[in-house]
């Protein structure tokens, strides 16, 4: 079954399907107008339902080197969460890594379609921007790295499995805090605008929680929403020169939830994270007073108490807002809902951001889609999409929802480089000279979600 998003006169709609080690996105036109999967149980003859897993895929010793890392200093995870109403089926993956390729993705819906029953089109797959963990590369490269990609798929098949298997009733309730431990990145150098702490520029600072229960009220999953990169440890080297695996910031907030829930399974969804860094890292960027800017002061070890510390900063407030909600959901009259669609920008080419710069020449290299998800459970809405967001995009989304709790969420589909908003191409930022798309783009992606999100209504 499946819902069509329909709005005269655009041409870009989306499909996705699993196709082997192929890419796993596909544009879909039907009879001259375009067209978007969904899934809904909004009718629903059964109610709600909830299962969860969560299995490591952490590289073995044997395996490292691997992307310069040396050791491991705690598991990544996959972690997937199945709602089900009615006959309607849908999954989420989160994985704790950077990004993901399109190959080990195809490999992953293959794995839960055959232990879930899950369509392709029903499958979502994002990261938390790791940048502790070793990027997932192509299994024709080396025997690492397919070694790397069999882990991933295995610990895939074994968590859709658990999910399966505890799929049960469930409720949900939603709830917002807030915690100070992102902070804007964009700082002003004496050669244009580079990579630091800038506490004048915007962050978002609020902690959009998620919570579904069993119907006697006992947690199955927590989801939460932040807008920040996972990036405490980043190029951080120990003492003894290692160079070590980390879930890093989000690893570290979502083993707290868990650990207050024991049984239940913590999901981290990265929010508009392009302009966005931990307060603390281990390995930083500092100014001086000439605005003269310098990367390379690092605290080694030491770095991992911030990253303990602010995990469990975040992590603490996650279980408050968690513990506070008081309205849920249940039943046949929740809502559940899958929209896929996507639009149509131009792709282009810049330098590499490699240092400040004042002006910036871009050169179209083509037409680019940006795929879209936006996914409904009752009186809340998750919007994803591909490239890294920046905080006034994921507002203005936010602000303009008819949502109660509104989750906003880049790196979906294995993540993309940035897409800037207008003051961060007007001041020429890492995120503008490093993103992907023509200037404003973002701003067209967030006017198409709030379409979406109020059809849903």
């Amino acid at each position: 079954m499946s819902e069509r998003y329909q709005n005269q006169g655009e041409l870009s709609r989306r499909t996705v399907v699993a196709a082997g080690a192929a890419t796993a996105l596909a544009a879909t036109v039907v009879g001259g107008a375009t067209s978007a999967q969904a899934a809904t149980g909004a009718k629903a003859a059964a109610g709600l339902k909830v299962g969860v897993g969560k299995a490591a895929f952490t590289p073995a010793a044997s395996l490292l080197p691997l992307d310069n890392f040396t050791a491991v200093h705690d598991d990544l995870n996959v972690r997937v969460l199945l709602v089900e109403s009615g006959s309607r089926r849908i999954a989420l993956a989160v994985l704790d890594l950077t990004s993901i390729s399109a190959e080990a993705i195809a490999l992953m819906r293959t794995a839960i379609t055959a232990a879930s029953g899950v369509t392709a089109a029903n499958i979502m797959v994002t990261v938390t921007h790791c940048f502790s963990a070793p990027h997932v590369q192509a299994s024709s490269s080396s025997a690492g790295a397919a070694a790397y990609v069999q882990n991933i798929v295995a610990a895939t098949k074994s968590a859709v499995a658990d999910a399966v298997t505890n799929l049960q009733d469930a409720e949900v309730g939603y709830g917002a805090g807030r915690s100070d431990v992102n902070v804007n990145r964009n700082v002003s150098t004496a050669d244009g605008y580079w990579l630091g702490v800038n506490e004048q520029l915007p962050s978002d600072k609020g902690v959009y929680v998620a919570r579904f229960n069993d119907l006697d009220g006992n947690p199955i999953a927590v989801l939460t929403n932040y807008n920040v990169q996972s990036c405490v440890m980043q190029d951080s080297v120990m003492a003894d020169g290692t160079l070590p695996i980390t879930a890093d910031l989000a690893g570290a907030a979502v083993a707290h939830v868990e650990s207050q829930y024991p049984g239940a399974v913590g999901f981290w969804l990265v929010g508009a994270c392009g302009d966005q860094f931990p307060a603390y890292r281990s390995k930083r960027y500092t100014i001086d007073k000439d605005k003269g800017w310098t990367y390379g002061v690092d605290l080694h070890d030491a770095g991992f108490a911030l990253l303990t510390a602010q995990g469990e900063r975040l992590g603490n407030e996650i279980v408050r807002v968690a513990e506070g909600i008081s309205k849920y959901e249940s039943g046949t009259k929740v809502a559940v809902r899958l929209v896929t669609d996507d639009i149509t920008t131009t792709q282009v080419q810049g330098p590499q951001a490699s240092a400040p710069t004042k002006t910036v020449t871009f050169t179209p290299t083509g037409t680019a889609q940006v795929p879209i998800w936006v996914f409904q459970v009752g009186k809340g809405v998750f919007a994803g999409v591909a490239p890294e967001l920046s905080t006034t995009t994921a507002t203005a989304i936010r602000e303009n929802s008819s949502f109660s709790s509104t989750f906003v969420m880049s790196m979906f589909e294995g993540g993309a480089k940035n897409m800037p908003d207008k003051w961060n191409f007007d001041h020429v930022t890492y995120e503008a000279v490093d993103g992907f798309y023509i200037q404003g783009t973002a701003e067209k992606a967030a006017n198409r979600i709030g379409r979406i999100i109020k059809s849903l209504n």
